[in-house]
């Protein structure tokens, strides 16, 4: 008799498989969506001198109140003008080129009038203004992009600035996936008789997988039998660094995954069966340091528990600050809890008046094979295992489905 444990305890279980990191150098471009594996540090202050902010005259703040400044030189952006302000005198000075020397601040072009080669202040300004003083933007010695940090355009423009070409990065995990059954049909393969059904669920993970920051070895469907099964386990095991499956996990003659994992491959097994719904039968098991997870056949079953088990696994892999997106939201109906299970239900979320609020229209209940449920702009009500039914108006657990695409 299977002995089924909690999802908290699941968790804990999964949080304590040991990870071995790699990395591997990349030019900054090629780096976007892969997790930062050293901190970046600024090795100068920026701006390196006092710069113009904007387009105007550079001038000596004591002069504020004179009658008129006459203009000595212009100074654009990439020169370093050679004439110094003095009292009585500005320079013409434009948007990022460095302050003469004498100056202090900037006059803005519309709060001059300019008569030939003199200027007279119409409106003023504070001492400093429109000068960006160095190390405004960072100092030198400061940790700009800290190691964990997923790459983005923004981190792009900083590396750039720093004059970085080459990063170092956190190595993303393989993920070899197959959906298994004798009744499951590939993409255009024609159906023979009534009991088939077409396989998707090899394909959702392997999108689900991609757009979280993993590489997905993509196995395909693959017949229930023992030769099969075994075959598509010892070939991935050797290529991918986490290999999912779906299908052949729970009670029934022919759900053979889990007599090849268990006897075939001699894997040790970590869980298999979790007080969740969906996806009680989910198995979890390691092999010469690869983890295997077996996912129910259903579609939304086997969606639901790659999201809930494999992606933190991803996000272990790549070493990143990436987590979940859990949130608080408001329910606008009374939910019953069912069962004596953490239960994770489909939702409508929408985010109005400064929070988020869950309902359930037009979601379809029945078997865990509906993934037209995770359509539009869904997510996942929580309900803890301990936790009592839920009432018109509380706060409640959801998992923001959308964010992980």
């Amino acid at each position: 008799m299977r002995e089924f444990i909690t999802y908290k305890k699941s968790l804990e279980i999964l949080e304590n498989i040991k990870i071995t990191h790699s990395t591997k150098r990349l030019f900054i471009s090629d780096a976007i969506g892969y997790i930062l594996a050293k901190d970046i540090i600024a090795d100068h202050n920026s701006p390196e001198f006092p710069t113009s902010g904007m387009d105007g005259y550079a001038f000596k703040y004591e002069d504020i109140n004179q009658d008129f400044l006459e203009i000595t030189d212009k100074n654009p952006a990439g020169f370093v003008v050679e004439t110094n302000v003095v009292n009585g005198t500005c320079i013409k000075t434009f948007t990022g080129s460095l302050m003469p020397k004498g100056s202090d601040t900037l006059i803005p072009i519309e709060n001059v009038e300019v008569s030939g080669n003199k200027i007279k202040i119409t409106k003023p300004v504070t001492k400093g203004f429109a000068v960006r003083k160095i190390g405004e933007n960072y100092r030198k010695d400061e940790i700009l992009i800290q190691k964990g940090t997923k790459i983005g355009f923004s981190e792009i423009g900083v590396l750039a600035s720093l004059n970085i070409v080459q990063i170092d990065v956190y190595v993303n995990p393989t993920i070899a996936v197959a959906s298994t059954g004798s009744e499951i049909l590939d993409l255009g393969v024609e159906k023979t008789n009534d009991s088939q059904i077409r396989s998707s669920n090899h394909l959702t993970l392997e999108a689900l997988f991609k757009s979280n920051g993993a590489n997905v070895l993509q196995m395909g469907p693959v017949d229930d039998n023992l030769e099969n099964i075994t075959y598509f386990f010892e070939n991935s095991l050797k290529n991918a660094d986490i290999v999912v499956t779906t299908g052949g996990v729970s009670v029934g003659d022919y759900d053979l995954v889990q007599d090849v994992i268990k006897d075939k491959l001699k894997a040790e097994v970590l869980f298999h069966g979790v007080l969740v719904k969906p996806g009680m039968h989910i198995l979890v098991a390691l092999k010469d340091e690869k983890i295997i997870v077996a996912l129910p056949g259903f579609a939304y079953s086997s969606t639901i528990c790659a999201i809930l088990y494999v992606l933190p696994l991803i996000y272990k892999f790549r070493n990143s600050n990436e987590k979940l997106p859990f949130v608080k939201a408001k329910i606008t109906q009374d939910f019953r809890k069912s069962q004596d299970k953490t239960i994770f239900t489909a939702c409508n979320v929408k985010y109005e008046n400064n929070e988020y609020v869950i309902d359930f229209v037009g979601k379809k209940s029945g078997t865990s094979a509906i993934l037209t449920n995770m359509l539009g702009n869904p997510a996942l009500l929580i309900q803890e295992q301990n936790s009592s039914d839920i009432k018109n108006g509380d706060l409640v657990d959801i998992l923001l489905l959308n964010n992980l695409k």
